[in-house]
């Protein structure tokens, strides 16, 4: 079972942005003390739902903090950039961290981050299939030229190559993973062999439903034989570890809303059109109901029931739930201490 954080830089009422960004790097280092596996890094932009606009850009000095976790990006948003800006920078922190790196990536919303960067709502609709063939493309091969209507250019050299790196991570590259929540997209990962990504907003029955439309489309692509285990998916959810389940419910359920409705109130779609957004308090409680909250043992046989009924065995955890640095890093903590050991 391996074990991670998922760090949103979540900015909760009445806080600043830099006491957000400094709880999420904190967060990150107290991860690497306590024994977790990963930090899996958000990425938002003009709303303070999550004050990371780019997870890159933050992995890169995490990736400098620390000395063995791997950090990856759940998700950077892929229609809003250049795919070979996106892969040179994978491959930068793939090589330089020893291969340490992953990259996670997903198409993201209808949002005004369409209009503000220039990519345009078919950026999001139609386009993400042939920016992640170009992402993969320049993840893979030395030279590589493109005669995409939308990102055309002449055949170049791939420098750095990720192929290159030091520490054991250099015979494919970058791990990457793509987030799905549909059909599509888990169509879309299978027919590439790639791993994926589950949001927190699912639980087990629906991710294994999911896992298993990915391994009929894999094996339709050729990606795998009959029999072959479940690769390396990972499920999102959160995390509140206490001495009693009341009050890790608690905790979460005093926080999360409030950060729920002034963040998810402050996206604005590129178009106007209208959107429904989730009642926050309901979803707080959905989520406590759905994920390791409580006390160690229920957290360790949470996961442990996930694990057995989706096949998944990685998880990237919301670990600052509360809002509060001292808490979260508690969390953390008692994650490393009191839950992980019960899970080897």
């Amino acid at each position: 079972m391996r074990v991670g954080s998922f760090v949103l830089a979540a900015q909760f009422p009445g806080q600043g942005q830099g006491e957000a960004l400094h709880r999420a790097v904190r967060s990150a280092e107290v991860a690497e003390e306590a024994g977790l596996d990963s930090v899996w890094l958000a990425e938002h932009h003009f709303v303070p739902y999550g004050t990371c606009p780019s997870a890159t850009t933050l992995a890169a000095l995490l990736l400098g903090r620390t000395r063995r976790l791997r950090i990856g990006t759940a998700v950077s948003v892929l229609p809003t950039v250049h795919p070979v800006a996106l892969g040179e920078q994978a491959a930068l922190l793939h090589v330089t961290s020893g291969g340490r790196f992953s990259l996670g990536v997903g198409r993201g919303g209808p949002w005004v981050d369409l209009e503000v960067f220039g990519a345009g709502l078919a950026a999001y609709e139609e386009g993400f299939p042939d920016s992640l063939d170009l992402l993969l493309r320049w993840l893979r091969e030395p030279r590589v030229g493109s005669a995409d209507e939308r990102f055309p250019f002449r055949e170049v050299d791939v420098v750095p190559r990720p192929q290159e790196a030091l520490g054991g991570g250099g015979e494919s590259g970058p791990e990457v993973i793509v987030a799905c929540t549909s059909p599509s997209s888990v169509r879309l990962a299978a027919q590439r062999g790639l791993p994926m990504l589950l949001g927190m907003h699912v639980g087990d029955d629906e991710k294994a439903e999911m896992v298993a439309l990915w391994n009929r489309h894999a094996r339709a692509a050729g990606h795998v034989p009959d029999g072959f285990a479940t690769p390396g998916h990972v499920s999102a959810g959160v995390v509140q570890i206490a001495d009693h389940r009341p009050e890790a419910a608690e905790t979460l359920q005093k926080a999360m809303p409030g950060w729920l409705r002034q963040g998810l109130e402050a996206h604005v779609t590129v178009d106007g059109r209208k959107r429904a957004m989730r009642d926050p308090q309901a979803y707080t409680e959905m989520l406590c109901g759905l994920h390791p909250v409580g006390t160690p043992q229920v957290c360790a046989d949470r996961i442990a029931a996930t694990s057995e009924r989706t096949g998944i065995t990685r998880f990237a955890l919301l670990v600052e739930g509360s809002g509060d640095l001292a808490t979260t890093e508690e969390n953390v903590r008692r994650l490393g201490a009191e839950v992980l050991p019960q899970l080897c």
